[in-house]
């Protein structure tokens, strides 16, 4: 799934690519509800259906919560979402 500039997901305003790399492809977008900036990682398909990687992934987004990273991006609390698409 790629999102183009400007497009939203949900009630994040895609505001542009921030990085790839092996899990996926993050996006800096701006929450409309709070209107502030949130860092939006995107896995690839046959990584978001394996359940064990899905584990991993919210486990990583658990950790980055709890240790308050530095990261310029990270949203104060962590939400993971699945799409059917």
């Amino acid at each position: 799934m790629s999102l183009a500039v400007g497009s939203t997901l949900g009630p994040y305003e895609i505001l542009a690519e921030a990085g790839v790399g092996g899990m996926g492809v993050v996006y800096r977008a701006r929450d409309t509800r709070l209107d502030r900036t949130v860092a939006i990682k995107i896995l690839p398909q046959q990584l978001s259906s394996n359940s064990d990687f899905a584990q991993r992934f919210e486990r990583e987004a658990s950790v980055h919560y709890s240790t308050r990273t530095s990261a310029p991006y990270m949203t104060s609390a962590p939400r993971t979402v699945r799409s059917s698409s």
